[in-house]
């Protein structure tokens, strides 16, 4: 199996935020039939969505995956960051 990199993606969306249920569920079924072309190269962990942006938090095998998926959804990509740790209360117990 392709050793995983995790990735946030923001995505400029104007009005993404006063979306219905609808039209949100429309976006999450895109990017599921992308998924789907794509294969086992990348996994949608879950975005947070704001006023006009969204923030995914994506699992792909490199970055050009995660271009291909936002070509093959047609859900714009404005920045993508590879996130090297991740950090929470918890890490203070170590």
């Amino acid at each position: 199996m392709t050793q995983m990199k995790r990735y946030m993606i923001e995505r400029d969306i104007p009005g993404v935020g006063n979306m219905s249920i609808v039209e949100l569920c429309g976006a999450a079924r895109a990017s599921n039939q992308a998924i789907g072309q794509l294969g086992s190269d990348v996994q949608w962990q879950h975005s947070y969505v704001t006023g006009d942006k969204t923030f995914c938090v994506y699992l792909a095998k490199d970055e050009a995956t995660v271009h291909k998926h936002a070509e093959l959804s047609g859900i714009p990509v404005s920045a993508i960051t590879e996130v090297s740790q991740i950090i929470d209360p918890l890490t203070a117990n170590n």
